[in-house]
């Protein structure tokens, strides 16, 4: 079969389009014809190595234990392993998985979910990293509740659209942060406001948010406090940016380490790949609480060039890699 594989860590420069054998489902697994796959920052981390601290969490110290890149996926059962009861053969499924940049893969069955039926493969694959991303960071860490002010920072990327919609779906009143090219669709997805950082530091309103997603950028936690409500929630997705040891993870750790001396809650997040929240994503979907933010699509040979897009910054929504049809 047709993968990206990848045999040393580097730039987009390491992948390659080859051919290699189509896997088997072992216990508990599913193998997946796969119909597009989503690009997330995590699959530039994988193929780097970097920053470091990926390595020691046990995806390879000096090169990459899983050749094939790609975590989102979107596509049809194939087969099934033992002991799999929930899915068959020709099931349209959704979820995450180690490499679906590929015709094939194989995925747990506790990490997909039936796919929302209102949704085509290309948008289904755009939603698990991110949206659950989102969904966590909204529900979970943030608790956004009817009435809550909400700041979006980096609201027309990836897990920024996800998160304004389903922050206003909870209830809250959703000002995006976001250059000027974007202020227009993230209005449409459900925002009351827009701060265009080009021009407006948000340190410097008046207004104070109840709950702060910063989804994007490195800016620092003296200046993110400011603009929190004494008693509100500040969550740091992901890590970009920083050093090659922790990148930028240092300001989650330092959010953490910080949190328990203030009224503020502070805290960074790392998404839990779990089922259940793809069959909530799936109802929230089905009942037109978000709809998936598809930038641009790139076919799989094309699958390099679509990290390199995306590390440029500034994608609007998601990327998407289309294999099957």
């Amino acid at each position: 079969m047709k993968a990206i594989v990848q045999d040393g860590y580097g730039p987009a420069d390491v992948l390659r389009l080859g051919d290699i054998p189509k896997p088997v489902p072992g216990d508990g697994e599913v193998l997946l014809s796969v119909r597009a796959a989503g690009v997330d920052p995590g699959v530039w981390h994988l193929m780097t190595g970097l920053p470091y601290l990926v390595r020691v969490m046990g995806f390879g110290l000096r090169a990459p234990k899983v050749r094939v890149r790609g975590r989102d996926v979107a596509g049809v059962v194939a087969a099934v392993g033992a002991n799999v009861t929930g899915f068959r053969p020709g099931d349209e499924v959704f979820g995450t998985c180690e490499g679906s940049f590929a015709e094939y893969a194989c995925a747990r069955a506790d990490r997909i979910a039936p796919k929302p039926a209102n949704l085509g493969f290309v948008e289904a694959a755009a939603v698990p990293v991110s949206g659950g991303t989102a969904l966590q960071a909204v529900r979970d860490c943030g608790r956004v509740r009817p009435g809550h002010r909400v700041l979006v920072i980096g609201a027309g990327g990836g897990v920024g659209s996800f998160a304004v919609q389903l922050a206003a779906a909870f209830g809250g009143e959703v000002t995006g942060v976001c250059g000027p090219d974007k202020a227009e669709l993230v209005r449409s997805l459900g925002a009351v406001d827009v701060i265009d950082y080009t021009r407006e530091d948000l340190a410097e309103r008046r207004h104070r948010y109840d709950v702060i997603l910063d989804t994007a950028g490195n800016r620092p936690l003296a200046r993110l406090r400011r603009a929190l409500a004494p008693r509100g929630a500040l969550v740091i997705v992901g890590g970009e940016g920083g050093d090659r040891w922790i990148g930028g993870f240092d300001r989650a750790l330092r959010a953490g380490l910080l949190s328990p001396f203030t009224r503020q809650r502070l805290r960074g997040l790392v998404a839990k790949e779990n089922s259940a929240d793809l069959t909530t994503l799936r109802e929230l979907a089905e009942s037109g609480a978000f709809a998936p933010v598809v930038g641009r699509t790139y076919a799989l040979a094309e699958a390099p060039d679509a990290i390199r897009e995306l590390h440029k910054g500034h994608t609007r929504g998601k990327l998407v890699v289309t294999v099957g049809s």
